[in-house]
């Protein structure tokens, strides 16, 4: 009863600790500068603009929109920008809670997962801050959610909501939509494909082109739309648009500090200072003040090993074809989250993106997990219990690990020498 409704309770403190001081950062906190300003512009005019002139925007509108929807309920104000988040990230842990269920039908794991989500570091930054990325990957695992059900209609609205949000939801797309066509084409032949391909084609590839083009509603209908009178047809001059966005965003080169190639993501190799100062509020000659974007190690030092696992049994699933739906859908999200980045190597790129496949490591620790005690369960009861205890002692370990990074997840003002003691490694400063 109690791993039945802890996901709930999880969600809930999880929530309340996303709202703890949430707008005590008065500024700007890294990239919230555009967005905010962006989801300001949409309330006001429907489209973004720079002034009274159209402004050239390389992000689609829905997560700027949510971003909005915060601003007008509680105000132009740091709370405003950021509640939006911080209500998506706890309903996240829900979700992967949903998806654990649905993979391994087990209180404890499910129960486990939604923990494991509570307590990572990366995603508690991310339901703090008013970025694009943690909407993106809501979006993405309700999506996740909807295609484990096989319901690929809403699946795929919830993915064209994600690629309104941010296009890297494009490889979510096709990997799910590879999945789904090689079911229809594995259970059906002749006539009988012709009504799954058609519904498959409607889910992955009509309805969120649809959502997508209908989420820029306001570029179109305003006369402020950025180059929306380059051409005299509409769709052109949005074609050209994209053509635009695609350039800039395939072009984008310009070294930063706190960039980090994809291969340093998973061991939190270098992450993302998205706020430092040094008041002089800590009764200390010397202050900091830092958010910092980092997974909590323990975690994910742990779902490195994890993710190696359960890629490992894929493969052999696919020697023996005999697929194992857990191994599937992780796989996937961290095939379609993680990967392709690593082709951007030339590209300015930041380990808070991780946050999208996030969910996935989690599920690959609890699927591990599943592992270790159906091998208990085979030995006896006994070892099965100490089995239990044993994951509960590992779970201990990372909240204990997740509560010594809580004051850079949360911004608190710190002495300089307590915030030194945190920074582990040298690339981390």
């Amino acid at each position: 009863m109690i791993a039945a409704i802890a996901p709930v309770l999880i969600a809930l403190a999880s929530f309340v600790l996303r709202l703890s001081n949430l707008g005590s950062i008065k500024s700007f906190i890294f990239d919230e500068v555009y967005y905010v300003d962006g989801a300001r512009d949409l309330l006001k005019f429907g489209v973004e603009v720079s002034g009274s002139k159209p402004e050239f925007v390389v992000h689609p509108p829905v997560g700027k929109w949510m971003i909005a929807s915060g601003i007008k309920i509680f105000g132009d104000n740091p709370l405003g920008w950021r509640i939006a988040t911080a209500f998506i990230g706890s309903l996240m842990i829900l979700i992967v809670a949903l998806i654990a269920h649905r993979l391994f039908y087990s209180p404890l794991l499910t129960a486990l997962a939604s923990g494991l989500m509570a307590v990572d570091g990366l995603a508690l930054v991310h339901s703090r801050t008013a970025l694009l990325d943690n909407f993106l990957a809501f979006f993405i695992l309700v999506a996740t959610y909807f295609f484990i059900l096989k319901k690929y209609r809403w699946s795929g609205l919830f993915l064209g909501l994600a690629l309104a949000t941010k296009w890297s939801a494009i490889y979510f797309i096709a990997l799910f939509g590879c999945i789904a066509f090689y079911r229809a084409f594995t259970h059906h032949t002749g006539r009988e494909l012709i009504r799954p391909t058609f519904y498959r084609v409607l889910a992955f590839v009509v309805i969120p082109l649809g959502v997508y083009v209908t989420s820029w509603w306001g570029w179109f209908t305003s006369d402020k739309g950025w180059d929306r009178f380059h051409s005299s047809n509409v769709f052109s001059s949005f074609f050209y648009y994209h053509q635009e966005m695609l350039n800039f965003h395939t072009s984008l080169t310009e070294k930063h500090n706190y960039q980090a190639n994809p291969w340093s993501w998973m061991i939190q190799g270098r992450p993302t200072s998205f706020f430092y100062e040094t008041p002089k509020s800590c009764g200390a000659d010397s202050c900091s003040q830092e958010v910092l974007a980092l997974g909590t190690p323990f975690l994910w030092w742990l779902g490195t090993i994890a993710v190696a696992v359960v890629f490992g049994f894929w493969i052999r699933s696919l020697i023996k074809r005999n697929f194992d739906p857990p191994v599937t859908i992780i796989v996937t999200g961290i095939a379609a989250g993680y990967l392709p980045w690593f082709f951007f190597q030339q590209r300015t790129v930041f380990s808070f993106y991780a946050i999208v496949f996030e969910p996935f490591v989690i599920l690959a620790l609890v699927y591990c997990a599943r592992i270790f005690l159906t091998a208990q369960r085979r030995k006896s009861d006994r070892a099965y219990v100490l089995g239990e205890i044993g994951l509960a002692a590992l779970f201990i370990v990372i909240a204990l690990n997740f509560l010594y990074f809580l004051p850079l997840y949360l911004g608190q003002v710190t002495t300089y020498d307590a915030w030194h003691a945190h920074m582990w490694f040298e690339s981390w400063i």
